[in-house]
């Protein structure tokens, strides 16, 4: 059996199973922390503006969704933003882009010192999207999936005017189960198929991931977006996927049945998507690339990180407006 990326989180017979999210406090409309307090007894904290940073990576899937929907509904001011180096080593996510090393915010070098400020027991991988608390420097959630339909919810009175619905609540039934088959076969399988470590695991992630991508296509082969007519959450989490999937995901991960670009369905959604404001001025094929393949050196040991593949194809006509 080949030798695992993240042993922790590879079971006995080689199938990669991620770890859960540590941090799972949320922000809330209804928390009855009084401002400037910290959760209440329900792990609910104050919605205050300002008050909170989101650190997120431009090469991570999971941070990306956070930063695009941060952008569509208008929470810039609302919310600060940090950015951590998309190469880490075994010291974890570094602010190393920040001048002298450190976060300007939060006054630290790597975003495991918040962790371990919240939690001085943590052993876990340090993972982004986190929200952290400036006023104690503690992180309140890394639960990637909650976070973003906080935004949408909990986030509501501080939404830019006009910010569009992305969590509609006449869909949430049919969206959440189709969020939960794109995570679990796509968004995380992925990841099951590059992590794999034996032939078994791999195939099984491999042709689960084929055949729900094949499904998405036939779902967005007669409607604009997945839900319909309008952009969702939905959108946003599978949008992360595919526009890593040439650059990364095909040849680093080993997920070659097609590449994007020959899926035309997809590929045009993804596109569409792509050129949307929020969307692809958010993309780093750069920190991308540098981040899977320079940081995974059991599955690509020389660190090599490749040139291609041609970019200039994202700004093409769609045709799907």
């Amino acid at each position: 059996m080949a030798r695992a990326q993240f042993s922790a989180e590879t079971s006995g017979g080689g199938a990669f199973v991620r770890q859960p999210n540590r941090f799972t406090g949320r922000v809330t409309a209804d928390s009855t922390s009084p401002p400037g307090g910290g959760p209440d007894e329900q792990d609910r904290w104050p919605l205050e503006a300002g008050r909170y940073r989101l650190i997120w990576c431009r090469a991570c899937p999971w941070a990306h969704r956070a930063r695009i929907v941060r952008g569509l509904l208008g929470l810039d001011d609302a919310m600060s933003l940090g950015t951590v180096d998309p190469i880490r080593d075994e010291r974890g996510w570094a602010f190393a882009l920040d001048p002298d090393g450190f976060d300007p915010v939060l006054g630290v070098s790597f975003l495991s010192e918040a962790y371990l400020a919240t939690d001085p027991d943590y052993t876990g991988r340090v993972t982004v999207p986190a929200l952290v608390d400036t006023l104690t420097g503690r992180v309140v959630t890394n639960d990637y999936p909650q976070l973003t339909l906080d935004f949408s919810t909990e986030w509501r009175s501080l939404h830019r005017a006009g910010a569009p619905d992305l969590y509609p609540v006449e869909l949430r039934p049919e969206m959440d189960a189709l969020m939960a088959e794109i995570h679990t076969d796509v968004n995380n399988g992925v990841y099951r198929c590059g992590f794999a470590t034996s032939q078994q695991a791999y195939d099984e992630a491999f042709r689960t991931l084929f055949t729900r991508l094949d499904a998405l296509s036939e779902r967005l082969s007669g409607q604009r977006y997945l839900m319909g007519d309008a952009i969702t959450e939905a959108d946003v989490r599978l949008f992360t996927t595919l526009v890593r999937f040439d650059a990364a995901y095909h040849g680093h991960f080993k997920c070659n049945r097609n590449k994007l670009t020959e899926m035309p369905v997809l590929w045009a959604y993804a596109r569409d998507l792509f050129q949307t404001p929020g969307f692809g001025e958010t993309v780093d094929f750069d920190h991308i690339k540098r981040h899977y393949y320079g940081t995974h050196r059991e599955i690509n040991p020389s660190g090599i990180v490749p040139l291609g593949p041609d970019e200039s194809g994202w700004s093409t006509p769609h045709g799907r407006g």
